[in-house]
């Protein structure tokens, strides 16, 4: 029933307890309020103070133990003496309240823990409060539910060489601290029931008056305001629907009702803006990340009731890159926005209508999808992705082109939770990588094996330079119309005390994936041309050395400076030191390669191309990409007295080349038969194992005395 004037929420208020709530709200609110936060505070306050006290012990305990066995562990750690190590880590295990002890390396791997067998040995430290003990440059305590983690460093002359972390229980502190507030508690509690007892005596009196009051305020006030709550509570969980509030009040609380009602529709709105926002990769439209997570685990929820079957595709772009380095991120934005749409395209058309496709990040894009024929059917739409990502883009008036590697993994087949089955994809498409790019592999539990025994390599290659178990063989480059040997190749050739000597296309392979190849590349430069100093004697030619460099040192755009610190270093000449790079190094951004090879050849050093003919390069690339020399590759070198066309190829090379005035080196002869058809051609120079095998430094000095081949 409408009132025919607005009375108002204050006039309705003043008139129904303008004598009631007064009295109640002095006598109720400043005796309870006053009660409550009096007991409050001091409850709060000793509390505090018994706290603090105790956590202050502990503190100071376990930093004490904790440099004790950081000083006791230091000469055991430098030499790594386990078993003095586990001395010392039990023997701190045996005091009073000492949870845990852990000794770790500078790097964060676990040495020793006090127990027999040591099941974490070598293992990183994984646990939240792993990375500040790493970090601590003194005794450092972290505070956790149940213990105190103290970390020290352990240092040698300045230098950190590991750390120590002792967790102490909790326990114990707690247990004091509960016995101490015991009593305190019982008589704050005494205190507070008396008074409560006294303000209840009180408001007895009042009873009767406040009773009228409430009813009025319940059913004015109160009922809509909890009614309002609820809706509140209905929108806070995103059920926008079950909001249905009402009201024909003319007062305040009736505009509250009809404003909350259009504010909860404004709410829903920018609920849907924002999830969409949040689950929607901005720069391709594609769900993103967490979209596809969440997709991927009701997936499997569902197959797991139903054994179905689904694939998870891991499509990581080749040499992506380059695009940015080379185009800017504007267009690598674009590339991405043109590649999402193929993508999602082929998707729909192979995978159907329940396929998911989102935007992993970076140019990596996950595909989920079911089919009854499950691996047959997902190798296929690997092989549709791949050839879609590699059809020519059109970006600033070019073609751009790029290549895409798909690592496929199978559910239930592989995995059952949505974390392994991603880890599986990243692992196949990884090994689709290695592979060479452009195609697709399936997980397998090989593959397992295969990635830890590369971690391991990775481990191992790091450090071998200066360990000494790196070192450079060369093989003898001669001059095909005399015979006599003009230079050397320089050969990295690692001699592991426990694997045994590793093969280059093994560790140069790992070497280049994980980056030391840079490291590595340096010290093969500055090697090379110490080892070529000493081969000059007097009255001969000045031999040359050739150094292989990898398309990350292309890269990285410092090779020249590199070169200009060796030659500085060793006194070699620049003209006696060769750079070889593969046409799949120079042709991958020409024109930073062009410009790179330029400052090199203006201060005297030689370029040449390797494996020459592999890599799709002809006479247009050799006008734009400054080299002084081609290697003819040994696939045709090995066939060029059997195959004509290898033969014509050859010939044809070599001709090409001189007639830009460039250098021709045969690679891989290893017969007379094949010397002599070279030499006949008009090869300038030739290596292989017929003319001579790889050697080291000092051998190759004689070699070069001796001054001819076979």
């Amino acid at each position: 029933m409408k009132l025919p004037f607005r009375l108002g929420l204050r006039g309705e208020l003043v008139w129904l307890l303008a004598a009631v709530m007064l009295v109640v709200s002095a006598l109720f609110a400043a005796l309870w309020l006053h009660t409550k936060r009096s007991n409050e505070d001091a409850h709060s306050l000793s509390a505090g103070a018994v706290r603090e006290l105790a956590r202050e012990g502990l503190l100071s305990r376990g930093q004490t133990l904790s440099s004790q066995l950081a000083d006791a562990a230091t000469n055991p750690l430098y030499y790594l003496d386990l078993a003095a190590l586990g001395e010392l880590a039990r023997a701190t295990l045996r005091q009073p309240d000492v949870a845990y002890v852990i000794i770790h390396d500078a790097e964060g791997q676990v040495l020793h823990d006090g127990s027999g067998d040591i099941p974490a040995f070598g293992q990183p430290m994984a646990d939240p409060m792993a990375y500040e003990a790493l970090q601590a440059e003194g005794p450092h305590g972290q505070w956790s539910e149940k213990v105190l983690d103290v970390a020290s460093p352990v240092r040698i002359g300045g230098e950190r060489i590991g750390g120590v972390r002792v967790g102490l229980s909790r326990e114990n502190a707690d247990r004091r601290e509960i016995e101490v507030m015991g009593p305190l508690e019982q008589r704050l509690s005494a205190a507070s029931q008396a008074q409560l007892a006294w303000i209840i005596t009180l408001l007895v009196a009042l009873l009767g008056i406040a009773c009228g009051a409430m009813w009025l305020l319940q059913r004015r006030i109160v009922q809509p305001i909890s009614a309002l709550a609820e809706a509140a509570g209905r929108i806070e969980h995103g059920r926008y629907d079950e909001v249905a509030l009402h009201s024909e009040r003319q007062d305040e609380l009736g505009d509250l009702v009809r404003g909350f009602v259009r504010m909860s529709e404004a709410v829903a709105r920018h609920d849907r803006d924002i999830r969409r926002m949040a689950y929607t990769d901005s720069l391709t439209g594609l769900s993103n990340r967490l979209a596809f997570r969440e997709a991927l685990d009701d997936r499997l929820l569902t197959l797991q009731a139903s054994s179905g079957e689904l694939a998870l595709l891991f499509v990581d772009l080749d040499d992506f890159k380059r695009v940015n380095d080379t185009l800017g991120h504007e267009a690598g934005d674009e590339v991405l926005g043109q590649l999402s749409v193929r993508i999602r395209m082929t998707v729909e058309r192979l995978g159907g209508q329940g396929a998911e496709i989102a935007r992993f990040g970076g140019d990596e894009f996950i595909v989920l999808f079911m089919a009854e024929d499950i691996r047959a059917s997902s190798g296929r739409l690997a092989e549709a992705l791949i050839e879609e990502v590699q059809r020519p883009l059109v970006l600033q008036g070019r073609q751009v082109f790029l290549g895409a590697s798909v690592g496929i993994t199978l559910f239930p087949f592989d995995a059952a939770s949505a974390g392994q089955l991603l880890k599986n994809a990243d692992i196949a498409m990884y090994q689709a990588k290695v592979a060479g790019k452009g195609c697709y592999r399936f997980y397998s539990k090989a593959m397992d094996q295969a990635v830890e025994r590369r971690v391991q390599l990775e481990e191992e290659l790091r450090g071998a330079w200066e360990r000494g178990e790196l070192s450079l063989h060369y093989q003898p480059i001669y001059r095909l119309a005399d015979g006599r040997p003009m230079g050397a190749e320089a050969l990295c050739r690692w001699e592991h005390p426990r694997l045994g000597v590793v093969p280059p296309s093994v560790f140069i392979e790992v070497a280049e994936q994980s980056g030391l190849i840079e490291a590595l590349g340096r010290h093969v430069v500055v090697q090379a041309c110490r080892d070529a100093a000493t081969w000059v004697l007097p009255g001969q030619e000045t031999p040359f050395v050739s150094v292989n460099i990898s398309p990350r040192q292309l890269r990285t755009g410092d090779l020249p400076d590199v070169v200009a610190s060796a030659l500085a270093a060793t006194g070699v000449k620049p003209g006696q030191l060769h750079l070889e790079l593969t046409e799949t190094a120079v042709l991958g951004d020409e024109a930073q390669a062009s410009a790179l090879l330029s400052r090199l050849r203006a201060t005297g050093v030689k370029v040449w191309l390797d494996d020459f003919g592999t890599g799709f390069s002809g006479l247009s690339h050799l006008r734009r990409v400054p080299v002084d020399g081609v290697k003819i590759d040994r696939s045709f070198v090995a066939d060029v007295l059997r195959d004509p066309d290898d033969l014509a190829l050859t010939s044809a090379i070599i001709a090409m080349a001189h007639s830009l005035g460039i250098t021709v080196v045969a690679e891989g002869i290893e017969t007379e038969g094949q010397y002599a058809v070279l030499r006949e051609r008009g090869c300038d120079q030739g290596q292989g194992f017929w003319l001579g095998r790889p050697m080291p430094a000092n051998d190759m000095r004689r070699a070069f005395r001796e001054g001819s081949a076979q």
